[in-house]
């Protein structure tokens, strides 16, 4: 049987370089985000390379659309073998922690948590009864660790880490793996990457942060996932310690 990875997030970055790693593994992708023209870029330089490629826009924000969504998917590779979410908002919108408010949150929670947990309910059940699969994340290191002036939505992504944690626990049992990437670094190729050297260049504070290649970052993904040894990394190794 073929295998198959359905992508939720697959923008610039993590997202766009896990699909590559996953096609290059012999998986068939299904590539999902927003907006159509990049999708059906990447489609097209995967299914140039001999990897099977679909596209199927969504707003990952509409938790109420993933019983369709997951119709969409299906129609195509059936149930697939592995999830990654990894999808952001539009705005994180970080700020101080005084500053929270329950609106911030209430605004960022369906794309952080809502979907993932309807994601989880339309595909987890086939991964179960076939007695394998896996599901991945990658998100911001500020999920495991809060930092100054860094909260709003990683609040959420705390949550969804606790919830990742418990879900590995459960499955693994069953043959369902569970990996989240925490990544405390600019990834190149990424929107924030560009405002980032922009800021700098015009010599406006910026914090020191290390700089990630997206590839690498999809290549520890695999390596969790095929090597079943730890449910969580963090990038760059060491980050949090202290």
């Amino acid at each position: 049987m073929t295998k198959s990875i359905a992508v939720f997030g697959t923008g610039p970055g993590v997202g766009q370089a896990v699909a590559r790693r996953y096609g290059k593994e012999g998986y068939d992708v299904v590539l999902v985000a927003r907006r159509q023209g990049p999708l059906d870029e990447l489609a097209r330089e995967l299914s140039a390379g001999g990897v099977t490629a679909h596209v199927v826009t969504a707003d990952l924000d509409r938790t109420d659309t993933v019983p369709a969504l997951a119709r969409r998917i299906r129609a195509r590779v059936g149930d697939p073998t592995a999830l990654y979410y990894g999808p952001a908002p539009t705005d994180p919108a970080f700020l101080p922690a005084a500053d929270l408010t329950p609106e911030v949150l209430r605004d960022r929670l369906p794309i952080t948590l809502y979907t993932l947990l309807a994601l989880v309910g339309e595909f987890l059940p086939a991964m179960v009864e076939r007695g394998d699969g896996a599901l991945l994340s990658a998100q911001g290191a500020a999920a495991v660790q809060g930092r100054p002036y860094m909260s709003g939505w990683p609040t959420i992504l705390a949550a969804q880490r606790n919830y990742l944690q418990s879900l590995a626990a459960e499955v693994a049992g069953k043959g369902v793996y569970v990996g989240a990437l925490y990544i405390g670094a600019r990834i190149l190729g990424t929107p924030f990457e560009a405002d980032y050297r922009r800021r700098q260049a015009q010599g406006e504070p910026v914090p020191e942060m290390a700089a990630a290649d997206p590839a690498e970052l999809a290549g520890i993904l695999w390596d969790m996932h095929a090597g079943r040894d730890r449910h969580e990394a963090v990038f760059p190794a060491g980050l949090l310690d202290g």
